[in-house]
């Protein structure tokens, strides 16, 4: 990972101190010495955290909820390993990050990105982030009765440094430094690092078990059983298939406030299936309780069964709040074909969401304007301030006029599926980058424009055949393959494929993810989520103001010259979004009246805020 002091962030550091005179200190924090830490329950990524030091339950929690029952939960696809942490995992367990790997502290997803003491009851950090201590819940202690010392998380530090996916070796090689100071306080180190978010991020980092793990175990552990401290284990496996959870009797933070109505269920069954419309059949019959649909046409007309109209069965359309992210076809720009920008501009021209909405999709869907849509980090229909354009002047070319001004939108169709002036503009484009149609094929020094689109099920392999004959419209020859899940992952991770869909999803508070997605350094790491192989020093810059900004407004000035560099770069055909999330579930479990503002989805994998309904409902299907 590129550190601040790399060549083109030194340009940029520069053109920051001179041009952003207006950067002003995070909010007032008492009379702490500003190169002193200050002990807390939480820590905010900007200004203070909502909930106050002893705070009883969630915003989102319900305390009184029930806590028994099964839970049965359907998931499309396969599994191969039970380690969500390792370079090496293919396609990983619902159900195991958070219910059974706990991290130091947890995030509240009611804030934009606060996190509250989980196994560290307290974090000290000072103004400048330049080291974070936490110090740990003496009651700590993993699944089978060890406790959790500071061994734990110095090794489970080294350890995914050394060993774990692309984005934890990149945040955890900035620290300079870790030391046990006790049993049960460690302190880190960050003197050189700027980045205003690296003890949030070390906060949410798991804590392994140094006395059950080894670097070679969990290499290739895979379907090893994992130990760990959180209130569920895992009690059956059956490899692909079927995963089990079962409530751990002596879990230890039960009486936590961040424990408080969560993880009400005593059993939590994850069933999977190959095909979705197997998966809905089973949520019919009562084999499932919770279904989170994605079909328009479905969610329209499909939920017509007796059980349906006779109210054993709900339906919710419930608000999604924050920025809604970004879906869309990502371009391999390792791949020379794509490696001009005029030319990627062209063929994302030719993607047609007017008629794909109307005739598809019951016109339920908004088409996608940015990475950071329906929000105030988003650049679309805002012209570039002063503050933005001062970040960008030193890269000059990385942002488009039209951009610039906030007057660029995805390309919008006549929604006939054959708009000619669409696709006439697309062909100038085209020829920008050297592209003539000869004989109804595109073309470039004779050689034929063709590239495969890589999707893993039938709702993206029907997307991508719309768009592959929307292509051949203007002589592309772009050829749709249907892989399963595990092929999918393996080559997503090896970067062997020349276009597939991407989800960007964003939070309210971006940031270190950022270089990962999009940084320089990532672009060759093998399971980056660098999918489009971006290189741009003015993307690394972008990502480094996200990460100095001390407030609220530097924050969302650069995340809007972010978005900019990134809708500039034409690395994305951006798809579309609804504004809502569309859940059905049987009566005989609920969810709290209150959500939280910041989650997409609203609800974790194993529907962590549900439990059994205290209604009584009529007798349906056994499971």
């Amino acid at each position: 990972m590129r550190r601040f002091r790399s060549p083109s962030r030194q340009v940029f550091a520069a053109c920051l101190a001179a041009a952003l005179s207006w950067l002003g200190p995070a909010g007032a924090r008492g009379a702490e010495d500003a190169s002193q830490g200050r002990i807390s329950h939480a820590i905010a990524m900007q200004g203070q955290p909502a909930l106050p030091p002893g705070f009883k339950c969630l915003p989102y929690a319900d305390p009184a909820a029930r806590k028994g029952g099964t839970l049965h939960l359907g998931e499309y696809g396969a599994f191969d390993n039970l380690n969500p942490y390792g370079v090496n995992a293919g396609t990983t367990a619902a159900g195991i990050a958070g219910p059974v790997y706990e991290s130091l502290m947890a995030r509240s997803y009611d804030e934009p990105f606060t996190l509250y003491g989980l196994i560290a009851e307290t974090i000290e950090t000072n103004e400048a982030r330049d080291h974070v201590v936490f110090r740990l819940n003496p009651a700590a202690h993993f699944s089978d009765g060890a406790p959790i010392t500071a061994r734990d998380v110095v090794f489970s530090f080294n350890l995914l440094k050394n060993k774990g996916r692309p984005q934890q070796r990149g945040a955890y090689g900035l620290v300079r430094s870790i030391e046990a100071l006790d049993e049960r306080t460690i302190r880190y180190d960050l003197a050189g690092a700027n980045d205003r978010e690296l003890p949030l991020i070390l906060a949410l980092m798991p804590v392994l078990p140094a006395h059950a793990m080894t670097e070679k175990r969990f290499a290739e552990e895979g379907l090893a059983v994992p130990l760990g401290s959180g209130p569920y284990k895992v009690a059956e496996v059956k490899p692909g298939e079927k995963l089990v959870l079962r409530r751990d009797p002596n879990y230890w933070g039960k009486d936590l406030p961040m424990a408080c109505g969560l993880y009400n269920f005593d059993e939590v069954v994850f069933d999977y299936g190959r095909d979705d419309n197997s998966l809905f059949e089973a949520f019919k019959a009562g084999l499932v309780d919770y279904r989170e649909e994605t079909e328009p046409h479905r969610w329209v007309g499909g939920y017509d069964f007796a059980a349906r109209r006779d109210g054993r069965v709900a339906l919710e359309t419930l608000p999604l709040g924050g920025p809604k992210g970004l879906r869309g076809f990502a371009f391999n720009t390792r791949r020379a074909l794509f490696a001009d920008p005029r030319l990627r501009e062209a063929l994302a021209a030719m993607f047609d969401f007017e008629w794909l909405n109307a005739n598809l999709y019951s016109n339920l869907y908004t088409r996608t304007r940015s990475f950071f849509d329906e929000s105030e980090l988003s650049a679309s229909g805002h012209p570039a301030s002063a503050a933005e354009r001062a970040l960008l002047a030193p890269f000059p070319g990385a942002v488009r006029e039209d951009i610039l001004d906030g007057r660029w939108t995805p390309p919008r169709s006549d929604g006939s599926g054959r708009d000619r002036a669409l696709a006439k503009k697309a062909l100038a484009l085209a020829e920008k980058a050297g592209w003539k149609l000869q004989d109804g094929v595109l073309t470039r020094d004779g050689k034929p424009l063709t590239f495969e689109i890589l999707v893993i099920d039938r709702e993206q392999e029907r997307l991508a055949l719309h768009y592959s004959g929307q292509l051949r419209r203007i002589g592309v020859d772009a050829r749709v393959r249907l892989v399963d899940e595990v092929q999918f992952q393996r080559r997503r991770q090896r970067f062997e494929f020349d276009m597939m869909i991407g989800l960007w999803q964003a939070s309210a508070s971006p940031g270190n993810e950022q270089r990962m997605r999009w940084g320089g350094d990532s672009a060759a790491q093998e399971a980056s989520y660098n999918l489009a192989g971006a290189k741009s020093p003015a993307i690394d810059a972008m990502i480094a103001a996200l990460q100095a900004a001390e407030t609220r407004e530097d924050f969302v000035t650069a995340a809007r010259a972010l978005d900019r560099v990134l809708l500039s770069g034409f690395y994305v055909v951006p798809l579309y979004h609804s504004r809502a999330q569309w859940i059905a579930y049987w009566r005989r479990i609920a969810h709290p009246k209150a959500l939280p503002n910041y989650a997409q989805p609203l609800f974790g994998e194993a529907l962590e805020s549900w439990s059994l309904s205290a209604e009584p409902v009529r007798p349906d299907k056994p499971h």
